[in-house]
């Protein structure tokens, strides 16, 4: 579905992202690791279209990603960032209108309200949708943005294929919103929805990643389909830190920093 080949982006002289090649399987949650500067962001921006390469081609659906018109590439993934600013007085539900504008173009229709009134329900953010969204906390405006991209790509509930790029989408939520987004966003992989996710947390990434990438100083330097074969060595190379890596019980693991 999606791919990147020689993948690299640089600045000047500083050289974000090099020679990346990776393949995201299909209806999977694939995470991005490393450290601050490591090159996360750059490469999902990448792959998503907000930027492009220095080298190197990204191909969704085996066409190249920059053939795509903006309308086209917006009816078929949507993108979390990590900061939207609002410049301006909106209500939040208009906000999550915003992810249905790739589908109408002077005004929306029946199917498009009821399918933004769905996801803030999925999103338990209903109560949410006549504040201001100016006035949300931090956790409150991510939920009103999470509901946002997925009314952007409800196709997906229809049998059509979707990508969702996640940049550190847990960041203001506490604990039991962490994994209420998480766990929504693994749901959406049995709905036609492959989820590319930036992650901080570990211990997150090993709960629901079935694809870990990590980066170091721009370059990929470990991947793994098997999540669980994670070892301390390889996260001190990544990350710099001396971890342990408990084995549970039940046959997941846990890092012990």
């Amino acid at each position: 579905m999606l791919r990147a080949e020689n993948l690299s982006y640089w600045i000047g002289k500083s050289v974000l992202l090099q020679t990346v090649d990776v393949a995201f399987e299909p209806n999977k949650f694939h995470v991005i690791m490393g450290a601050n500067g490591a090159g996360k962001t750059t490469l999902l921006r990448l792959l998503a279209g907000n930027l492009h390469p220095s080298e190197g081609q990204v191909y969704l659906f085996d066409k190249p990603l920059r053939e795509f018109t903006k309308r086209e590439l917006a009816s078929r993934r949507a993108v979390l960032s990590q900061h939207y600013q609002v410049a301006f007085p909106i209500e939040a539900s208009d906000v999550v209108m915003m992810g249905r504008y790739p589908y109408f173009k002077t005004a929306p229709s029946r199917n498009d309200k009821e399918i933004c009134s769905d996801a803030l329900y999925l999103m338990q953010s209903q109560d949410l949708a006549t504040r201001e969204y100016n006035t949300l906390s931090g956790g409150e405006a991510q939920k009103i943005q999470m509901s946002r991209v997925l009314a952007q790509i409800w196709e997906a509930f229809k049998g059509e294929e979707r990508i969702l790029f996640l940049d550190e989408p847990v960041s203001h939520l506490d604990l039991k919103y962490q994994h209420q987004l998480l766990e929504t966003a693994k749901e959406l992989c049995k709905r036609n929805v492959t989820v590319i996710a930036i992650l901080h947390d570990i211990n997150l990434a090993l709960l629901y990643a079935d694809h870990i990438l990590f980066l170091k100083a721009g370059r990929l330097v470990h991947e793994t389909q098997q999540p669980s074969s994670i070892t301390a060595a390889m996260l001190n190379d990544v990350f710099d830190v001396n971890v342990t890596v408990l084995q549970m019980v039940d046959g997941k693991r846990v890092v012990v920093f």
